[in-house]
């Protein structure tokens, strides 16, 4: 059944990890009658934890879609992960989604998950819900919670729904503040009840709090509440319905998934509250000739659909897009933006958990699946009327790298292609070959997305691989001017060889790469040989005298040598160059550089402490502190590579995973000794492996 773009809700489920999303999504879908029984994550049987590393785990770790119709309304309920580590799935979401319902533990308060959801939606001005989800658990205090989210927030709070609870404060039902009716679940049926006597003056309270809240968004009924007049129900509703959208109001909700307690009220809520596409997320579209323009979202428009999501597994692969634009069909004829290459669309699907069922066409607001094709998350697909390439997803930059290996030599080809299908899911991680450190390195969010993506590889590529920690491009230099003779003399039967260079070694600040220069007097050394001189010299940089490290800023100078009619020849002269080498390294008082770069860590303000004595510990410079505003501050300070390799996890750890940071070199500087001597022990250490 296809709906018109005013009865489509969008919207995607945030919150902490454990806060209860996936068994919220699992009650709507058994409310609308689309599954006949519950699942449980405990189980491994819910619509939207259906991968193998989902239902093991327990956890969410991709955006899985839920759509259901309720009341001549299409939902489309997109349930992410709460872990920090698949907040990218989060990002997608919010790129496909209107309106946010942020899920909030009534055992958890307000937490981190609930911070960081609020943050992003205010970030992108994203009308939204507080849901207040397992009220009816032990340990559980919806009081408490929504204190502390009126005391985070503010007044903008406003409560729609309150829960009814027994003498044991354990929640029996919930109240409709706006009709002031009262509900309680009989075998995962609701069944009215009378308005406990004891709770109607909060509920009148809660009901005037609502009409204050409603006369400001119009003159005209600001008017009508000074006048003493009752607002009829149709007005209470559009005023709720402006305040959710100018983002003047938040509503509360609350429930429990495992009952149902609370669900059919959050859909009406959707339904009658929250923004339609048309009047929900704001677009920026770049145009074919770089201006960028608003892109307004139009039944009545040229085709276009946002690509947010990419799954692939053994069935083939799907693309998810929300249709912003016109109607899309299979077999139309569209462009990529970002190739400019024409594509026909391929079959249309709309996708729940892991079923899908095809679909004729897609309407503007709608979200659906593309079936086969060769597009990347991110791609905007378009009319070739109007090319317009709308804004990529803001994923967060990579701070975590591993090298990853596989356990059987031979397999790395196996792990690279892996990889490649893998990261088609999942854009937030990197992966390239370090030639220097001969390593394949691995970047992403943190160490339990590179576990995960280790436990994919075995489960659907059969290659079992492992992480190991990421080497330090370390270079060495040298600091003293050293000149050494290079002698290379050998006999065997027939001609023989002989080459002999006495070279002089300079440190050279200017260029990182060796300066060969000769300076060769009456032709001792004849210059068809200089080529061979500096290909050896050239090779023999590649391993510097301390730990095998790459040598720079050399300047090697040939002055002198001589030669054999008969028996020189070009390797002789490589050969002599690179025992001249050898000769002259130890004595030129060598040193090891080490990488450093420049750390920018945003924290709030109650860590700085915490953060700068941690910088210092590991051989930091802080460079500064700025505010930004919100009570955050962003350090910035100077490290070395070597010390950075847990820091992904150690500053999460510090920070409660409040904290965020980039890290980019910047530069080489002299390693101190006691640095040096554990990076040339570890060198060894990888010698003799």
């Amino acid at each position: 059944m296809s709906y018109s773009v005013q009865n489509i809700r969008n919207v995607c489920l945030l919150g902490h990890s454990g806060s209860g999303k996936t068994a919220l999504a699992e009650s709507l879908l058994y409310m609308t009658g689309v599954i006949d029984r519950m699942g449980r994550a405990a189980d491994g049987n819910t619509v939207c934890d259906y991968d193998p590393e989902e239902t093991k785990r327990q956890i969410s770790l991709s955006l899985s879609m839920a759509p259901l119709d309720y009341k001549g309304s299409r939902i489309n309920l997109m349930d992410t992960p709460g872990a920090f580590d698949f907040a990218g799935e989060a990002m997608a979401a919010l790129r496909a989604a209107d309106a946010a319902i942020i899920v909030c533990s009534a055992k958890d308060g307000v937490s981190v998950g609930l911070e960081k959801a609020w943050k992003y939606c205010e970030e992108r001005n994203m009308p939204r819900f507080i849901y207040i989800s397992k009220t009816d658990e032990d340990n559980s205090d919806y009081n408490a919670t929504f204190e502390a989210l009126r005391e985070r927030f503010g007044k903008k709070i406003a409560p729609v729904v309150v829960p009814i609870w027994d003498g044991d404060k354990r929640v029996t039902g919930v109240i409709d503040v706006l009709n002031k009716r009262a509900y309680e679940m009989q075998k995962l049926k609701r069944v009215e009840i009378e308005l406990p006597a004891d709770k109607a003056d909060v509920v009148a309270e809660f009901n005037d709090a609502l009409k204050e809240s409603v006369a400001e968004t119009s003159e005209d009924l600001m008017e009508k509440f000074f006048g003493g007049e009752d607002f009829t129900y149709a007005e209470m509703i559009q005023g709720l319905r402006q305040g959710v959208r100018e983002l003047s109001l938040f509503p509360v909700l609350c429930g429990s998934a495992i009952n149902c307690l609370g669900s059919l009220m959050l859909m009406d809520n959707i339904v009658d509250l929250l923004p339609n596409p048309v009047e929900g997320n704001y677009h920026k579209a770049t145009k074919a000739d770089g201006e960028t323009e608003e892109f307004v979202v139009s039944p009545g428009g040229v085709p276009t659909a946002f690509v947010f999501k990419t799954i692939s597994d053994q069935y083939g692969k799907y693309s998810f897009v929300k249709v912003l634009s016109g109607t899309i069909t299979p077999d139309m004829p569209m462009v990529n933006a970002r190739t400019g290459e024409k594509v026909k669309l391929g079959r249309l699907y709309m996708i729940r958990g892991k079923k899908n069922a095809e679909v004729k066409e897609l309407v503007c607001g709608d979200i659906g699946a593309i079936a086969k094709m060769d597009i990347k998350t991110g791609d905007t697909l378009c009319d070739e009327r109007k090319v317009v390439s709308l804004k990529n997803i803001p994923f967060a930059e990579p701070c975590y790298s591993v090298a990853i290996q596989p356990k059987t030599r031979g397999q790395e080809d196996k792990i690279a292609q892996g990889l490649t299908r893998l990261n088609e899911e999942d854009p937030t991680f990197t992966v390239v070959n370090n030639a220097e450190t001969h390593q394949m390195v691995i970047s992403g969010a943190g160490d339990m997305q590179m576990d995960v993506l280790v436990s994919k590889l075995k489960d659907r590529f059969k290659v079992e691989a492992e992480l190991k920690p990421t080497r330090v491009p370390y270079r060495e230099k040298i600091r003293k001017t050293v000149q050494k003779q290079g002698r290379h003399k050998k006999q065997t039967g027939g001609s023989g060889q002989f080459g002999d260079v006495w070279v002089r070694f300079e440190y050279n600040p200017e260029e990182e790469d060796m300066v060969f220069a000769e300076e060769v007097f009456g032709g001792s050394v004849p210059r068809n040989f200089f080529p061979a001189v500096e290909k050896g010299l050239r090779e023999a940089c590649l391993h510097g005298p301390l730990a095998g490290y790459p040598l720079v800023n050399l300047k090697a100078v040939l002055y002198d040598g001589s030669y054999h009619p008969v028996d020189s020849s070009e390797i002789a002269f490589k050969t002599a160059a690179q025992l001249a080498y050898k000769a002259a390294m130890p004595e030129a008082n060598p040193v090891l550089l080490e990488p450093i770069g420049e750390l920018k860590v945003t924290v709030p303000e109650n860590y700085t402490g915490d953060v700068m004595g941690d910088i210092s510990k590991r051989r930091g410079t802080p460079m500064g502190m700025d505010p930004v505003g919100d009570g955050t501050q962003v350090i910035t300070a100077e490290v070395p590579m070597a010390e950075m390799g847990t820091y992904a996890i150690d500053l999460r750890a510090m920070t409660q995973s409040r904290g965020s940071f980039t890290f980019h070199f910047v530069r080489y500087q002299d390693c101190p000794p006691a640095a040096q001597e554990k990076a040339i022990a570890e060198a060894k250490a990888m010698a003799e492996q």
